[in-house]
């Protein structure tokens, strides 16, 4: 599955999902013309929120406009997958979880294309079932939000067609994310004051049986939602309520087999550095005569 959140636990490692940032809460949906059965979504039953013990430090009088569950959207349909693989709709998605809502020419502002050609791909978004109308508009305007708050895919299908168009999705938003990782972290001077002590970077390598790696993930996982579902950030979602010294910063959690590694020497051949030679270093000076 590839994603911007977490695998569930006990997901196949090799099937790791997707998911694309935030949304603002739910709300009546007006579809614009996109029928219920052209939206890809999960049912109501599978669309598991944050337990309540997992609710970190925010009184219940402060979790006004803050949805008890997260909209969930596992992708599943090959043509859904597809026409998400596309930088700019994947981008106007991006730019609704910043913004909350957009119009079209609202959109083309943010991401420096026309006005036409953002409405278009919107409509394709909606018949898909990403967005939908968010109402309130005046005149030929059409305000947009993003219908879901994760959003999740899974790599490796036995269908053909659905493996292909998934592929073709992570490389999407990974072309997206891991550019905007690089721009950053090779950026850091341009970072506000004291980010650069709060945050910072690791890289570990494991040796891990399916098992463990099963395990280890599902740990993380459970940490990660602890910490970033509190309901300080789940609301934040909506721009009027980010605190004026919030700044966006993007946590992405990736895992993966190392698969360009060299081949270990073979253990019975000759040891070069050692008594085959007469202890010389093989890139050392030559003896001399």
């Amino acid at each position: 599955m590839t994603s911007e959140e977490l695998p569930p636990p006990g997901a196949d490692p090799a099937q790791a999902p997707g998911e694309l940032g935030e949304s603002s809460g739910r709300a009546p949906v007006e579809q614009g013309g996109v029928s219920e059965a052209d939206r890809v979504g999960v049912p109501e039953a599978d669309r598991v929120g944050v337990p309540e013990a997992d609710r970190v430090g925010v009184p219940e009088a402060d979790r006004v406009g803050v949805p008890e569950t997260d909209r969930e959207l596992d992708l599943t349909d090959p043509k859904a997958i597809r026409a998400l693989a596309h930088p700019l709709r994947w981008a106007l998605l991006e730019a609704l979880a910043q913004a909350g809502t957009l119009t079209a020419t609202q959109a083309s502002e943010m991401l420096g294309d026309s006005p036409a050609n953002c409405a278009f791909h919107l409509r394709t978004l909606a018949k898909y079932g990403f967005v939908e109308e968010a109402g309130g508009g005046r005149g030929r305007e059409r305000p947009w939000r993003r219908s879901y708050d994760t959003m999740s895919w899974r790599t490796l299908h036995d269908d053909q067609e659905a493996s292909q168009a998934a592929a073709a999705l992570d490389q999407v938003w990974l072309d997206r994310a891991l550019g905007r990782a690089r721009r950053s972290l090779t950026s850091k001077p341009s970072w506000p004051k004291g980010l650069g002590d709060a945050l910072g970077q690791s890289v570990s390598r494991l040796y891990l049986s399916r098992a463990e790696a099963e395990e280890l993930s599902a740990e993380i996982r459970k940490t990660y939602l602890r910490l970033t579902r509190d309901d300080r950030y789940r609301e934040r979602r909506d721009p009027n309520r980010r605190p004026a010294d919030a700044v966006p910063v993007e946590l992405i959690w990736l895992a993966y087999p190392l698969l360009d590694l060299p081949p270990l020497p073979d253990a019975d051949s000759p040891d070069l550095g050692g008594e085959a030679n007469g202890g010389a270093d093989p890139d050392g000076p030559a003896a001399p005569d």
